[in-house]
């Protein structure tokens, strides 16, 4: 048994990298994508490819693919976007029959390349390569019991610590299904998981389905499937989509078909909602439709909630944009595009001047003078987590000549912190639970401002209200958070909410 290890250091900028002046929009950032494919005479770390291409906006940190034939793993991971860390002749080199991908925003363990996913493995039965969408909550726990059992860490994530827990299991004398079911067991919090090993590839969702995970088949064949965070990800490649993995499931899949085990006790659904109105791909399914037609939805919702006079409605692109069209339903004020998105911006190295800091948002979002000279205009965006972002938008919007800016949100108030795999503020820098509605519409400069209800928002997404996690919203947390996790991002008492 050996293994090909191909691995590529950028420059010591990088640093730069991450933390060039490009305005990112003020948003939660989602945690990873992840891909798994298991198709005999196909090329399947070219199909990862372009399903890591496809869950892009899930991370854009790093991004790696492991692939299996036989015994062997060829690996290639890196810091940096999907299309940056993988050329063809790198492509060429990962070859076999099942491929795992992942695409990276750290939400525990620092950015670096040592961090990068796949995680991987050495067990008794082969290598073991697995992708991770999600946080745990009981790692100080869970590290201390592997610890104790011998076992090393090289890395500080959580995913490494969900397959150190697999391949220990292994050592003990498990085959693959038991060794994962008993390594899930031990593990508390969302986690979506893509697993490959030298006898097939895995699926598996935590017990309330916090975090999305696809299957499809590839070119109607029996013995070809694909595992994806999102549907958009099967779209790319051709992949016809199947079904859900469901809350609690582990989906085996070999040459000799696909097998399902339900290892956990029967939990009540909790999909992150914010999955739905912003953070999957807008032509992505979600309950047998696209999240576009949800977040029209959503601005047909806040319309009726909290319309105002105006002569625009325009949406902050490109998350914004539906829920905009959905308002402009509702209320009958034209809908139109009051900014234009520079689509290729991308990151830069090159750190602009202190003239070009000030101008910020113009970077990325140039506002259209005509448009908005002299008109009152109803801005919709779908959240607001500091407000920075939002301040500034509106200033441009102003200074192109807006007479009135009146800002509606398609979700609550973001009150609480996330621990569940999106990237969120401790709660004393999350806008609304330090300041009124009131107080937050003066801080960013705007004539009025609204937010969707939480009734609203789950009502509209024609499924059971309590089939959803909220807790960004409402401080409701499905799963149960230890004191000393929930102590680091709960810092406020007495917050007004």
């Amino acid at each position: 048994m050996t293994a090909q290890k191909k691995t590529t250091s950028l420059d010591p900028s990088l640093n730069a990298y991450f933390e060039s002046y490009d305005y990112p929009l003020d948003k939660p950032e989602e945690a990873c994508g992840v891909f798994g494919v298991l198709a005999p005479e196909k090329e399947v770390a070219k199909l990862a490819y372009f399903g890591l291409y496809a869950l892009q906006h899930r991370g854009q940190e790093s991004a790696g693919i492991a692939t299996l034939e036989d015994d062997i793993l060829h690996i290639h991971k890196d810091m940096g976007l999907v299309s940056q860390v993988f050329k063809q002749d790198t492509l060429q080199t990962l070859t076999g029959n099942i491929a795992v991908g992942h695409t990276r925003y750290s939400t525990t363990g620092s950015s670096h390349l040592a961090n990068a996913q796949p995680a991987i493995l050495e067990t008794r039965l082969g290598f073991l390569a697995l992708a991770h969408n999600g946080n745990l909550v009981n790692t100080l726990e869970l590290r201390r019991i592997l610890e104790e059992k011998g076992c090393d860490f090289n890395t500080s994530t959580d995913s490494e610590m969900i397959a150190v827990a697999i391949a220990q299991e292994v050592e003990q004398g498990k085959d693959w299904l038991e060794a994962a079911i008993n390594a899930f067991q031990m593990c508390s919090g969302a986690y979506s998981l893509v697993i490959g090993t030298p006898q097939g590839l895995m699926g598996a969702r935590d017990p309330n389905g916090v975090r999305p995970l696809v299957i499809g088949t590839l070119d109607n064949h029996p013995l070809r499937y694909v595992l994806a965070s999102e549907t958009c990800a099967l779209d790319i490649i051709g992949a016809d989509y199947l079904r859900d993995v469901e809350p609690g499931e582990l989906v085996w899949i070999t040459e000799e078909g696909l097998s399902s085990f339900h290892w956990a006790k029967q939990q009540q659904r909790k999909l992150c909602i914010f999955e739905m109105i912003y953070f999957a791909r807008p032509d992505s399914l979600m309950h047998h439709e696209t999240l576009y037609s949800y977040r029209v939805r959503l601005g047909q919702q806040l319309a009726k909630e909290s319309c105002v006079k105006a002569d625009l409605v325009m949406g902050v692109p490109d998350s914004g944009i539906p829920a905009a069209i959905g308002f402009s339903q509702v209320s009958g004020i034209p809908y139109g595009e009051g900014l234009i998105k520079n689509r290729y911006v991308g990151r830069t190295f090159i750190q602009p001047t202190q003239h070009m800091r000030e101008s910020g948002i113009k970077m990325k979002l140039n506002p259209l003078k005509d448009v908005l000279n002299g008109k009152r205009v109803i801005m919709v965006d779908d959240s607001i987590v500091r407000g920075t972002t939002s301040r500034k938008i509106v200033k441009a919007l102003r200074d192109a000549g807006a007479k009135e800016v009146h800002m509606r949100i398609s979700s609550p108030p973001v009150t609480h912190p996330c621990f569940y795999g999106i990237d969120t503020d401790n709660q004393s820098q999350l806008i609304a639970a330090t300041q009124s509605v009131a107080d937050i519409c003066e801080q960013i400069g705007v004539d009025s401002l609204a937010y969707l209800t939480w009734k609203g928002m789950l009502e509209v997404t024609g499924e059971d209200p309590n089939s959803f996690c909220s807790a960004c919203f409402t401080g409701d947390y499905p799963i149960t958070i230890p004191d000393d996790v929930k102590g680091s991002k709960l810092m406020l008492e007495g917050a007004k909410l």
